[in-house]
């Protein structure tokens, strides 16, 4: 009894609450802060939304090219040194957003900050928290990635509050500093531990008969280059792709969308209740999913719920608070899933060795994809006449619905040819 009690508790779940943390910051700084920014700088600057919306572009760009390589980056710098150095540009790129007086300088601050938030994003999370879990993933996953949306519930209202109250350079300076220093600490504390240095296994026991249904790990490694021929993968990274730019691309925008009609605290509050919408999403998502449901039409569901939001505030325009309240809180629902979910879905569908190339590919290629979507999103508003002062959102609430439905479609058309050894999928 008395070695039983020895034995030290399971650390996995530390290190779910300091991703969870992580989360918090690197969404709500580098996730939700942007269309923020957007209105910030245009109202203060005076340069049109597109410009700035192209800026917003790349910030979320440079970041693709970034993802890709996350791996190379831990193995030769460790989670430790690349998650503190993410906090740090991040943090600095920010406060240039707001000292910004040029164009050139905008997008400076814009590859810094998107370099720096992809330490703190998806594809972050996903490989900190992975190695200490795998029958536990979903709920692991969804705890910390819940952490995304508390940031957006936090930080949606406080950037908006902080900017008013202190103005935008005073109040990127606090944020950062707050943040870097709390990064540094889970840094050196927590994220510096291994299931291997602690003599550990994942989920706190011993290795034992893995279910089908839950990993995929018994089917060998695919060939080098094959992913791009396969069916599995390149409907999953379209599908991820697609939601996210309709996704992005809405949420960029949303904050000055909704100004006009409610005003910029109601406003910041409404994108609050979005976050908390895709709280109660993704956790029901990771908590009540069975370990045999297919997920890619969980994915699906999620989508439609989204694409619901999305017309229920082109119904509403600029007239009808309710429904546009109604309209963000079903949107918002998905917000979380569209992260959460693809990398589940390739932990079913794909060997273990093959997890660890799908999960960062897909979500660079969302993330590249994506990246465009602020900019083009952007556009269509400027082809308004009416420009920031009335509601000119219509067209974007149309693209974003047709978008999530083409996601759907790829999610759909993937469930054709993928079955694995031994009937699961």
């Amino acid at each position: 009894m008395s070695s039983l009690s020895a034995k030290p508790p399971f650390f996995g779940w530390h290190i779910v609450a300091a991703t969870f943390v992580l989360a918090v910051f690197g969404w709500g700084v580098g996730f939700y802060g942007p269309p923020i920014y957007l209105q910030t700088v245009v109202e203060r600057t005076g340069w049109s939304v597109a410009l700035v919306s192209a800026a917003v572009t790349l910030h979320f760009l440079v970041g693709a090219i970034v993802i890709a390589n996350l791996p190379r980056l831990y193995r030769s710098l460790g989670v430790p040194m690349v998650t503190a150095l993410g906090a740090a540009l991040l943090a600095t790129g920010v406060v240039g957003w707001a000292m910004a007086s040029e164009p050139w300088q905008l997008f400076c601050a814009a590859l810094l900050s998107g370099v720096g938030w992809v330490a703190m994003g998806a594809a972050a999370v996903n490989a900190i928290i992975s190695p200490w879990f795998v029958r536990s993933r979903p709920a692991a996953l969804s705890m910390a990635y819940n952490g995304a949306s508390i940031g957006g519930v936090i930080f949606s209202p406080l950037w908006v509050a902080l900017i008013l109250a202190i103005g935008f350079l005073k109040a990127a300076i606090v944020v950062g500093v707050t943040m870097v220093a709390a990064i540094l600490v889970l840094s050196i504390l927590v994220f510096s531990k291994t299931p291997e240095r602690l003599n550990q296994f994942p989920d706190g026991i011993r290795p034992g008969p893995v279910p089908a249904a839950v990993s995929a790990s018994a089917v060998a490694a695919m060939p080098k280059g094959s992913l791009w021929r396969e069916r599995r993968f390149l409907t999953l990274a379209a599908g991820m792709a697609l939601g996210l730019f309709a996704q992005i691309g809405l949420l960029a925008h949303l904050f000055s969308l909704l100004v006009p009609a409610i005003g910029p605290q109601n406003a910041g509050l409404a994108l609050g209740g979005a976050t908390i919408a895709a709280i109660a999403g993704r956790t029901v998502v990771g908590l009540v999913m069975p370990a045999s449901a297919d997920r890619r039409l969980v994915a699906c569901a999620s989508y439609a719920v989204q694409i619901a939001g999305s017309l229920t505030l082109l119904i509403a325009g600029d007239a009808n608070a309710t429904l546009m309240i109604m309209g963000v809180i079903l949107f918002g629902a998905g917000i979380g899933n569209a992260t959460s979910l693809p990398p589940l879905i390739a932990q079913v569908e794909f060997g273990k060795a093959d997890v660890a190339r799908v999960v960062p590919l897909i979500v660079a290629i969302g993330q590249a994809s994506y990246s465009f979507a602020p900019a083009v999103f952007g556009a269509l508003r400027t082809m308004s006449p009416t420009g920031l002062s009335s509601f000119d959102g219509a067209a974007l609430f149309a693209v974003a619905s047709v978008v999530q439905a083409a996601a759907i479609a790829c999610f759909l058309w993937g469930r054709q040819r993928r079955s694995l050894p031994g009937g699961t999928a």
